[in-house]
C-alpha cells in the first residue's frame, strides 16, 4: 500500500517540512511500518512504508541517489524489476539495495522519461531532480495506484490520497459540480482529472507530469488501450485463444507474487479469486494463506 506525498514551491519560499509532515501522518495507516522525510530548497517529499520488497533500511523512502542526483517516493509494485537491475547493471549501474524503488530511480537516469514504458507493475511516483529543480510526477497505465495533487499560491502539493491533502490545509473543499455529475451518471466514478472537490485534481492513468522550478508543466500520455483487432487474430480458433488467455491470467498471477513477505489472497467467492488461488497452488506454493470478508447483519439483510 504506502503512501507518497509532497510539496513544491515555485516562488522564493522554502518547501514546508511541516505540512508534509501532517500529510504523511494522515497516510499512516496506508504504510504502518516506517516513515521518512526529506527536504531541501523548494522540494518536500514524505513517504509512509509498508515493507513487502526489500524489508531493509537500505530501501528506506525517501531514497535519495546523491551520485545521480534523484530521489523519489514511490507507491507501488514494479513485477519486473529483477529483469530491469540486471539490464542496468549491464549498463554500469551500482546499486545499494534490493528493492524496486532504486531500480525506478537508476532507469529514470538511463532512459529518461521514457523509461516508464519498460516497467511492468501498478506505481505512483514522484521524482526529483536535484540539479534542474525537476519533479516528475507519474501513473501507472491503468490508474490502479492513485495520485492526487492542488494547486496553491506559488505551490503544488501531491498525494497518494485525498485526506492527506486535506491534512495539508489550504484546499477548496468546495463540491465540484461537474466531478458531482459524472458521480452521478457513471455509478459512482469520478474519471480523472477531476475530483468530487473542486480545489483537487488527479492525475490521470498512463500520464507523467514535468514540473519545472518556474512553474511551467506539461502532461504526457505515455500508453493507451488498443481494443482493436491484432495481425493474425482472424486465424485464431477457440483452443488457441483459450490457451493465449490462461497464459497471460498465469502470467498475471505469477507476476504478482514477487515479495520477501508471504503472499495471500482475498477470496471475494467467486470464480475470479478461485482460479487465482488455483493458479498461484499450480506454481508450487503450499500453505497459502487465504481470507474473506463477511458481514453477519447488514441493516435488515442476513
Amino acid at each position: 500500500m504506502c503512501g507518497i506525498a509532497g510539496e513544491i514551491r515555485f516562488d522564493d519560499h522554502y518547501a514546508s517540512s511541516a505540512v508534509c509532515t501532517r500529510m504523511a501522518d494522515a497516510l499512516a495507516p496506508r504504510g504502518p511500518d516506517a516513515a521518512g522525510l526529506f527536504a531541501q530548497g523548494r522540494v518536500a517529499l514524505a513517504h509512509r512504508r509498508l515493507k513487502i520488497i526489500d524489508l531493509s533500511e537500505q530501501a528506506q523512502q525517501p531514497m535519495i541517489d546523491s551520485e545521480l542526483g534523484l530521489a523519489i517516493v514511490y507507491n507501488g509494485a514494479i513485477y519486473n524489476y529483477p529483469e530491469l537491475r540486471q539490464e542496468l547493471t549491464g549498463l554500469g549501474y551500482r546499486f545499494f539495495s534490493t528493492g524496486d524503488t532504486e531500480v525506478i530511480l537508476k532507469a529514470y537516469h538511463a532512459w529518461g522519461k521514457d523509461f516508464v514504458e519498460k516497467l511492468a507493475g501498478m506505481f505512483a511516483f514522484a521524482i526529483w531532480e536535484r540539479d534542474s529543480g525537476r519533479v516528475v510526477l507519474g501513473r501507472d497505465r491503468l490508474g490502479i495506484k492513485p495520485l492526487y495533487y492542488a494547486d496553491g499560491p506559488g505551490r503544488l502539493r501531491f498525494a497518494s490520497a485525498l485526506p492527506a491533502l486535506l491534512a495539508g490545509g489550504e484546499i477548496d473543499t468546495d463540491i465540484d459540480p461537474v466531478a458531482l455529475h459524472h458521480y452521478m451518471t457513471f455509478h459512482a466514478v469520478v474519471p480523472a482529472p477531476f475530483t468530487i472537490l473542486k480545489g483537487v485534481r488527479k492525475l490521470p492513468p498512463a500520464t507523467l507530469m514535468t514540473l519545472d522550478r518556474d512553474g511551467s508543466r506539461a502532461e504526457r500520455r505515455y500508453w493507451s488501450v488498443n481494443y482493436g483487432p491484432q495481425a493474425g487474430d482472424q486465424r485464431r480458433d477457440e483452443a488457441e485463444w483459450r490457451d493465449m488467455t490462461l497464459a497471460a491470467v498465469r502470467q498475471a498471477v505469477e507476476r504478482r507474487l514477487v515479495a520477501d513477505v508471504p503472499v495471500g489472497v482475498l477470496l471475494s467467492g467467486g470464480i475470479d479469486s478461485s482460479l487465482v488461488t488455483g493458479l498461484i497452488a499450480e506454481s508450487g506454493h503450499r500453505d497459502l494463506q487465504t481470507f474473506s470478508i463477511g458481514f453477519e447483519t447488514v441493516g435488515d439483510e442476513k
